[in-house]
């Protein structure tokens, strides 16, 4: 009988002890945040990881605080009317300390409800703004851009939107085609751009060095003139100088002196003076006979 009944009372230990153990305590997985209910209502405090004590009518609902990524995929249209088709993702994660108000507004399906609606919301009103051609490379702005916008609206509910990436951007063939037909011609209007200014080079650096030429060639037939002025000049210079020292060497002795020398022995025929004429006697032959 006293077996009989400490065992009796060994189960009754047991049982109340595993009742308090799953009705009075609770655990929090790491990376949860533990929102408290009371006979379904949600209290104004968490629970963080780890071991806790609670009472045995309260129930602990865990919810990831860690950052997520969620991929999308979704259809726009640019400015233009073109259809886009995008692919991109997005990390958002939980604050830990309201995470009881996301819980009571919305649930733990919040990402369904909410967050995904507005991102593919705000993702096609941003795209609406750029022109097709343009959203080719505006895929940074782009992502900035709607972050931004869906941040602001999650920040109420306690979701923080990381980062919103867009990863792919798709047009429709005919598009495609009409892009890469518009890029060949752009390319073959630079070749042609660049082969024209590279012959006006050519024909500039032809031109520049015929001018340098013309202009190395005056300036050495400047200089020859220079030369044969400046040779003609010392030449005229030391003629007149010569000549200035005869003259003045010159005397009327000297003079005489000259002439007779260079007198040959003949007499005029005739003097002249006033316009009268006198003939001269020939004397040269009797003169010498006597």
């Amino acid at each position: 009988m006293k077996q009989t009944k400490a065992l009796a009372i060994l189960i009754v230990i047991v049982l109340l002890a595993l009742f308090f153990y799953t009705t009075c305590t609770a655990r929090v997985e790491t990376g949860f945040t533990g929102i408290v209910t009371t006979f379904g209502r949600v209290e104004d405090y968490t629970m963080e990881a780890g071991f806790h004590f609670k009472n045995p009518f309260q129930k602990v609902i865990q919810m990831d605080n860690r950052e997520q990524k969620t991929s999308f995929k979704t259809q726009s249209f640019s400015s233009d009317i073109q259809q886009v088709d995008i692919d991109g993702s997005v990390n958002y994660s939980i604050n830990k300390a309201t995470a009881m108000n996301l819980y009571k507004e919305v649930g733990t399906n919040y990402f369904n409800t909410l967050v995904m609606p507005r991102l593919l919301e705000n993702t096609k009103a941003v795209f609406s703004k750029y022109t097709a051609e343009n959203l080719v490379g505006a895929r940074e702005t782009l992502s900035i851009s709607i972050r931004d916008h869906l941040s602001e609206e999650m920040a109420r509910y306690g979701i923080n939107i990381i980062s919103v990436s867009i990863e792919n951007i798709d047009f429709t063939n005919s598009f495609t085609d009409a892009v890469e037909q518009k890029q060949v011609a752009a390319q073959k209007k630079l070749q042609a751009e660049i082969e024209q200014e590279q012959k006006t080079m050519e024909t500039q650096q032809q031109a520049e060095r015929q001018r340098i030429t013309a202009e190395a060639e005056a300036a050495v037939q400047k200089i020859n003139a220079d030369a044969a002025a400046y040779a003609t000049r010392v030449q005229a210079e030391a003629e007149a100088e010569a000549n200035q020292k005869i003259a003045a060497s010159l005397t009327e002795n000297l003079i005489e002196w000259l002439q007779a020398n260079q007198w040959n022995g003949q007499l005029p025929q005739f003097v002249g003076g006033d316009g009268a004429t006198l003939p001269i006697l020939n004397l040269g032959a009797g003169a010498a006979e006597e």
